[in-house]
């Protein structure tokens, strides 16, 4: 009887101690992963926020599907699976589209965006674009996953403009 009631001291310690701990963690590292938004621009006005406005430039077709993605910049969260903080995905549109992914709160995110132009979900090298903020090189050196150093940049607490360029093999 003894053991048990320790043991549920310790439970309620450790508890605790996590409660306390999680006030010193940066409210980005809080953030909860896989949030699904619509694209839904009236919430990058002015006087919103915290949100990144992308604008992405050179879609080549209206065929298909465009998702945009935000990810912490860091090395563990930066287009591994799962770990996108907001996603938004719509039909295609030639030329220039924009998308609104509201944030958690001002920080240093990257930005992925995939044209998947047979809407098939899968990545096909020969047809599908991509974007990612920043514009980095993108080679077969790197298969389409440069660092995250190369794709971070903070945004405030209002709404963060960037413009990305679409780029097809």
């Amino acid at each position: 009887m003894i053991e048990m009631k320790n043991s549920r001291n310790l439970a309620a310690a450790l508890a605790a101690a996590g409660l306390a701990l999680s006030a010193f963690v940066p409210a980005q590292a809080q953030s909860r992963y896989g949030r699904n938004v619509s694209n839904d621009i009236s919430k990058c006005h002015r006087g919103a926020g915290p949100a990144i406005l992308v604008t992405v430039d050179g879609i080549e077709s209206s065929r298909g599907r465009m998702r945009a993605e935000v990810y912490n910049a860091t090395a563990s969260d930066w287009l591994s699976s799962g770990r996108w903080l907001t996603r938004t995905e719509t039909a295609a549109k030639a030329g220039t589209m924009q998308f609104c992914l509201p944030v958690s709160a001002a920080g240093t995110y990257g930005v992925a965006v995939r044209h998947d132009a047979n809407g098939n979900g899968k990545t096909d090298l020969s047809e599908d674009g991509g974007a990612m903020s920043n514009n980095p090189t993108i080679n077969i050196f790197n298969l389409g996953k440069p660092s995250y150093r190369k794709v971070a940049f903070g945004a405030g607490p209002g709404v963060t403009s960037i413009r990305v360029k679409m780029r097809y093999m």
